[in-house]
Protein backbone atom coordinates (compact mmCIF):
# COMPACT_ATOMS: atom_id res chain seq x y z
CA UNK A 1 0.00 0.00 0.00
CA UNK A 2 2.83 2.84 0.85
CA UNK A 3 4.23 1.66 -2.69
CA UNK A 4 0.59 2.71 -4.05
CA UNK A 5 0.55 5.86 -2.22
CA UNK A 6 4.34 6.46 -3.51
CA UNK A 7 2.86 6.05 -6.99
CA UNK A 8 0.03 8.21 -6.61
CA UNK A 9 2.42 11.36 -5.01
CA UNK A 10 4.66 11.02 -7.91
CA UNK A 11 2.55 10.90 -10.73
CA UNK A 12 0.57 14.19 -8.60
CA UNK A 13 3.78 15.68 -8.34
CA UNK A 14 4.43 15.27 -11.90
CA UNK A 15 1.29 16.49 -13.13
CA UNK A 16 1.58 19.59 -10.47
CA UNK A 17 4.97 20.14 -12.65
CA UNK A 18 3.29 20.22 -16.16
CA UNK A 19 0.36 22.28 -15.23
CA UNK A 20 2.19 24.92 -13.95
CA UNK A 21 4.74 24.55 -17.50
CA UNK A 22 1.26 24.51 -19.31
CA UNK A 23 -0.52 27.28 -17.62
CA UNK A 24 1.34 29.84 -15.38
CA UNK A 25 -0.22 29.14 -12.20
CA UNK A 26 -0.75 26.28 -9.55
CA UNK A 27 -3.04 23.45 -9.88
CA UNK A 28 -6.07 23.54 -6.25
CA UNK A 29 -7.06 20.43 -6.21
CA UNK A 30 -6.56 16.92 -7.64
CA UNK A 31 -9.06 13.87 -8.48
CA UNK A 32 -8.88 10.18 -9.22
CA UNK A 33 -11.44 7.94 -11.11
CA UNK A 34 -10.90 4.60 -11.97
CA UNK A 35 -11.27 2.21 -14.52
CA UNK A 36 -13.22 -1.55 -14.75
CA UNK A 37 -13.25 -4.67 -15.42
CA UNK A 38 -16.10 -7.20 -16.05
CA UNK A 39 -15.67 -10.50 -14.57
CA UNK A 40 -18.65 -12.48 -16.74
CA UNK A 41 -21.60 -11.05 -18.84
CA UNK A 42 -19.93 -9.00 -22.06
CA UNK A 43 -22.13 -7.37 -24.21
CA UNK A 44 -25.18 -8.06 -21.85
CA UNK A 45 -25.55 -4.15 -20.29
CA UNK A 46 -27.12 -2.85 -23.59
CA UNK A 47 -29.42 -5.73 -23.33
CA UNK A 48 -30.42 -5.13 -20.41
CA UNK A 49 -28.85 -8.24 -18.86
CA UNK A 50 -26.70 -8.94 -16.01
CA UNK A 51 -23.16 -8.29 -15.26
CA UNK A 52 -20.28 -8.47 -12.85
CA UNK A 53 -17.93 -5.53 -12.65
CA UNK A 54 -15.71 -4.02 -10.25
CA UNK A 55 -13.11 -0.93 -10.13
CA UNK A 56 -9.61 -1.39 -10.32
CA UNK A 57 -6.74 0.58 -8.83
CA UNK A 58 -5.85 1.95 -12.21
CA UNK A 59 -8.06 5.15 -13.75
CA UNK A 60 -7.36 8.67 -14.75
CA UNK A 61 -6.12 11.50 -12.23
CA UNK A 62 -6.32 15.40 -13.10
CA UNK A 63 -5.64 18.34 -11.11
CA UNK A 64 -7.21 21.41 -11.24
CA UNK A 65 -7.60 24.83 -11.24
CA UNK A 66 -10.87 27.16 -11.54
CA UNK A 67 -11.19 29.64 -14.14
CA UNK A 68 -12.86 33.20 -13.59
CA UNK A 69 -14.08 33.21 -17.22
CA UNK A 70 -16.65 30.28 -18.97
CA UNK A 71 -13.35 28.82 -20.84
CA UNK A 72 -11.88 25.24 -19.91
CA UNK A 73 -8.54 24.10 -20.79
CA UNK A 74 -7.19 20.68 -20.79
CA UNK A 75 -3.96 18.92 -21.30
CA UNK A 76 -3.35 15.26 -21.16
CA UNK A 77 0.16 13.86 -20.21
CA UNK A 78 -0.25 10.86 -22.27
CA UNK A 79 -1.63 12.65 -25.31
CA UNK A 80 0.63 15.59 -25.37
CA UNK A 81 0.95 15.52 -29.20
CA UNK A 82 -2.75 16.71 -28.95
CA UNK A 83 -1.51 19.88 -27.22
CA UNK A 84 -3.59 22.26 -24.89
CA UNK A 85 -7.05 21.78 -25.69
CA UNK A 86 -10.04 24.58 -25.19
CA UNK A 87 -13.99 24.84 -25.28
CA UNK A 88 -16.50 26.90 -24.26
CA UNK A 89 -18.66 26.09 -21.10
CA UNK A 90 -21.99 26.01 -22.97
CA UNK A 91 -23.61 25.81 -26.00
CA UNK A 92 -21.07 22.66 -26.70
CA UNK A 93 -21.27 20.11 -29.91
CA UNK A 94 -19.25 17.25 -31.06
CA UNK A 95 -16.03 18.31 -32.19
CA UNK A 96 -13.97 15.09 -33.62
CA UNK A 97 -10.76 17.50 -33.95
CA UNK A 98 -11.05 18.17 -29.76
CA UNK A 99 -10.09 14.39 -29.47
CA UNK A 100 -10.58 12.97 -25.79
CA UNK A 101 -11.67 16.60 -24.59
CA UNK A 102 -15.05 15.59 -26.10
CA UNK A 103 -15.78 13.33 -23.15
CA UNK A 104 -15.45 16.32 -20.72
CA UNK A 105 -17.52 18.43 -22.96
CA UNK A 106 -20.10 15.97 -22.88
CA UNK A 107 -20.44 16.15 -19.32
CA UNK A 108 -20.64 19.41 -19.27
CA UNK A 109 -23.20 19.66 -21.87
CA UNK A 110 -25.63 16.98 -20.38
CA UNK A 111 -25.32 18.91 -16.80
CA UNK A 112 -26.45 22.01 -18.75
CA UNK A 113 -29.38 20.69 -20.41
CA UNK A 114 -30.28 19.07 -16.88
CA UNK A 115 -30.53 22.49 -15.46
CA UNK A 116 -27.07 22.05 -13.90
CA UNK A 117 -24.73 24.92 -15.88
CA UNK A 118 -21.52 25.48 -14.52
CA UNK A 119 -20.30 29.16 -13.72
CA UNK A 120 -16.86 29.11 -15.30
CA UNK A 121 -14.35 27.01 -16.63
CA UNK A 122 -11.38 25.21 -15.54
CA UNK A 123 -7.41 24.45 -16.25
CA UNK A 124 -6.59 20.77 -15.70
CA UNK A 125 -4.21 18.34 -16.46
CA UNK A 126 -4.99 14.74 -16.87
CA UNK A 127 -2.76 11.27 -16.64
CA UNK A 128 -4.47 7.99 -17.40
CA UNK A 129 -2.65 4.88 -16.13
CA UNK A 130 -4.96 2.47 -18.11
CA UNK A 131 -3.81 0.79 -21.47
CA UNK A 132 -5.60 2.83 -24.58
CA UNK A 133 -7.54 0.05 -26.39
CA UNK A 134 -7.43 -2.42 -23.43
CA UNK A 135 -11.73 -2.33 -22.73
CA UNK A 136 -10.59 -0.49 -19.66
CA UNK A 137 -13.89 1.92 -19.29
CA UNK A 138 -11.18 5.11 -20.27
CA UNK A 139 -13.94 7.21 -20.92
CA UNK A 140 -16.18 6.30 -18.60
CA UNK A 141 -13.29 7.36 -16.29
CA UNK A 142 -13.46 10.40 -17.96
CA UNK A 143 -16.51 11.12 -18.04
CA UNK A 144 -17.34 10.46 -14.46
CA UNK A 145 -14.19 12.56 -13.28
CA UNK A 146 -15.88 15.56 -15.12
CA UNK A 147 -18.73 14.89 -13.53
CA UNK A 148 -17.25 14.68 -9.86
CA UNK A 149 -15.46 17.61 -10.71
CA UNK A 150 -18.44 19.65 -11.84
CA UNK A 151 -20.81 18.67 -8.87
CA UNK A 152 -18.11 19.15 -6.22
CA UNK A 153 -16.79 22.69 -7.57
CA UNK A 154 -20.66 24.02 -8.09
CA UNK A 155 -22.24 22.33 -5.28
CA UNK A 156 -24.93 20.51 -7.57
CA UNK A 157 -25.87 18.28 -4.48
CA UNK A 158 -25.87 14.97 -7.58
CA UNK A 159 -25.59 12.24 -5.69
CA UNK A 160 -23.67 9.36 -7.41
CA UNK A 161 -26.21 7.56 -9.16
CA UNK A 162 -27.22 10.45 -10.48
CA UNK A 163 -23.80 11.28 -11.96
CA UNK A 164 -23.58 8.28 -13.57
CA UNK A 165 -26.65 8.50 -15.71
CA UNK A 166 -25.25 11.70 -16.37
CA UNK A 167 -22.15 9.93 -17.47
CA UNK A 168 -23.42 7.28 -19.97
CA UNK A 169 -26.25 10.04 -21.13
CA UNK A 170 -22.96 11.78 -22.66
CA UNK A 171 -21.36 9.39 -23.92
CA UNK A 172 -24.92 7.96 -25.45
CA UNK A 173 -25.80 11.33 -26.89
CA UNK A 174 -22.90 14.22 -27.28
CA UNK A 175 -19.96 11.41 -28.10
CA UNK A 176 -22.24 8.78 -29.80
CA UNK A 177 -21.23 5.47 -28.64
CA UNK A 178 -24.31 3.03 -27.79
CA UNK A 179 -23.09 2.25 -24.48
CA UNK A 180 -25.40 0.39 -21.69
CA UNK A 181 -24.63 1.80 -18.16
CA UNK A 182 -22.06 -0.78 -17.03
CA UNK A 183 -19.07 1.18 -17.47
CA UNK A 184 -20.08 4.50 -15.91
CA UNK A 185 -21.92 2.77 -12.68
CA UNK A 186 -18.85 0.21 -11.72
CA UNK A 187 -16.46 3.57 -12.32
CA UNK A 188 -18.86 5.35 -10.01
CA UNK A 189 -20.17 3.04 -7.59
CA UNK A 190 -17.26 1.05 -7.38
CA UNK A 191 -15.64 -0.31 -3.91
CA UNK A 192 -12.14 -1.75 -2.11
CA UNK A 193 -12.08 -5.20 -2.64
CA UNK A 194 -15.52 -5.44 -3.71
CA UNK A 195 -17.20 -6.61 -7.29
CA UNK A 196 -20.90 -5.78 -7.57
CA UNK A 197 -23.83 -7.69 -9.64
CA UNK A 198 -25.58 -5.03 -11.63
CA UNK A 199 -29.08 -5.76 -12.92
CA UNK A 200 -28.91 -3.36 -16.27
CA UNK A 201 -32.50 -3.91 -16.73
CA UNK A 202 -33.65 -2.00 -13.31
Amino acid sequence: MAQVDQEVRAYLDEMKKVFKEKFGKDAERSYFSPGRVNLIGEHTDYNGGHVFPCAISLGTYAVVADRADSTTRVYSVNLADAGVIEFPMTGLVYEKAKNWANYFMGVVDVFEKAGHKAGHGFDIVIHGTLPGGAGLSSSASLEVLMSVILNETFGFGLDMLEMVKLSQKAENQFVGVNCGIMDQFAVGMGKKDCAMLLDCNT
